[in-house]
């Protein structure tokens, strides 16, 4: 025998009758109260609302109602009304110690609604509260496990990669994810310091490498430039008049001449020569 089905099949009959029996009540105090109790029994949503309503503690079929009129049997019937625009909620700075050791505060913004207002209702005591707590340690358990570089420099990953992993928490709670930003990124000072020395340094090696490679570049320019020059006699020699045209274009009151090496090596030569007549 199976007694524990038979009890349960009796309970279910007794509160079948007991519901019917009070939905019948309900119907003679709104009918006797008629019109006041239209008052108290219409119901209107809004266009961004649905109404999740309780029938002696049960769930309506049919899911969530609205927008428009709805109506409320007294006495028996409890409803809540969920707001299914899209919410925005700053995360707290969370300090965060990075993969490489280093303590940084980064805060976030975060941006999700409502999809399915009988599970926000049923499946979460307080829905919204519990998204937050859960963006604060979504965003420690994401950048935790980043280096200082990768949090800096790949914000958007961070953000999508967070985003993921909050809307597969918040499905069953009737809850969507939207949008994650991470907004700021803050340093210690000491930290702060370090970075700008580094950095410096840096751009200081760039500049030496830079200007020993314009060195070079410049050094065989001057070499191809010779070699041109030694290739005809007079080349050099008007270049000394361009040099010397430049030179009195500025006015100046003292003027160099180089004398070529050339002259200089011939006079040796000739000085060498009369000594040796001699």
């Amino acid at each position: 025998m199976n007694i524990t089905g038979d009890s349960d099949g009796k309970r279910l009959e007794k509160t079948g009758c007991c519901e019917k029996l009070l939905g019948i009540l309900s119907m003679v105090v709104i009918i006797l109260t008629f019109p006041l109790s239209v008052w108290f029994c219409l119901k209107v949503v809004r266009e961004y609302e649905r109404a999740v309503v309780f029938r002696l503690g049960k769930l309506l079929p049919g899911g969530a109602i609205g927008p428009g009129l709805f109506l409320v049997m007294p006495c028996i019937d409890t409803f809540v009304k969920v707001d299914m625009r899209t919410v925005t909620f700053d995360v707290p700075p969370q300090e965060i110690l990075t993969r490489d050791s280093v303590t940084v505060a980064v805060d976030a913004v975060v941006y999700y609604r409502v999809h399915d207002a009988t599970a926000a209702v049923t499946n979460v005591v307080y829905a919204d509260g519990a998204t937050r707590l859960l963006a604060q340690t979504a965003l420690r358990n994401v950048l935790g496990t980043r280096s200082l570089s990768d949090i800096v420099s790949e914000r958007e990953v961070i953000a999508r990669s967070m985003q993921t992993s909050l809307d597969e928490a918040t499905e069953p709670w009737g809850i969507k994810v939207q949008r994650v930003e991470i907004k700021d990124v803050r340093l210690p000072p000491q930290m702060q310091r370090a970075m700008a020395a580094e950095a410096e340094a840096i751009r200081e090696a760039r500049a030496k490498v830079v200007s020993a490679e314009g060195e070079m570049n410049a050094s065989r320019s001057l070499k191809e430039a010779a070699i041109v020059l030694g290739e005809s006699s007079g080349a050099l020699q008007l270049r000394y008049l361009q040099t010397l045209n430049n030179i009195a274009a500025e006015r100046n009151s003292t003027i160099i001449f180089p004398i070529p090496i050339d002259i200089l090596s011939a006079l040796r030569s000739n000085s060498n020569s009369s000594s040796n007549m001699l």
